[in-house]
């Protein structure tokens, strides 16, 4: 039997000093400095908040590395952040952050304590079944964390870690 995904999940926004860096013209992943856009509105989840960057808001584009190291599968891709200071998003299994509820459907990934993929834990997942998906991989015993990704665009959406 799986557990209670909201008793067993964390997910977890980029770290906040991360973000401040980023805000203040800190290099991206390749070495550039963060572009300026103004929102509007729709599709554009800040990786902090994890909430849409309002409309008519100015948010910064980048290319993030989710991993420690560069290997073959420190996969690098653009996200969006909130360009002025948003709260941390803090919270576990359900209900799911806003950043998870705007696409049908999100692909999830296990990965390994050394940050490789566990191959057989990608799942093209509907939304409404992330918590119960991700609570089924992180029972894994050679999973530490799922990577949740756009099913249709690969951009980096968030990290999930057994609370």
């Amino acid at each position: 039997m799986i557990p209670d995904p909201a008793t067993v999940l964390r997910f977890l926004p980029l770290p906040t000093d991360q973000v401040r860096a980023y805000q203040s013209g800190a290099p991206d992943a390749y070495g550039l400095t963060p572009e300026r856009v103004i929102s509007d509105g729709t599709g554009v989840p800040c990786r902090h908040c994890l909430c849409d960057v309002p409309r008519g808001q100015e948010m910064l584009i980048l290319a993030h590395r989710p991993f420690a190291a560069l290997h073959a599968y420190a996969e690098t891709g653009p996200i969006f952040l909130c360009a002025t200071q948003c709260g941390a998003y803090v919270g576990r299994g359900a209900p799911l952050p806003d950043i998870l509820t705007t696409s049908p459907d999100y692909l999830l990934k296990g990965y390994g304590p050394d940050e490789r993929i566990v191959y057989g834990t990608g799942r093209i997942t509907p939304s409404e079944d992330i918590a119960q998906t991700a609570t089924a991989i992180l029972a894994r015993a050679d999973v530490a964390f799922v990577d949740i990704r756009s099913a249709r665009n690969n951009c980096f959406q968030l990290r999930v870690v057994a609370a």
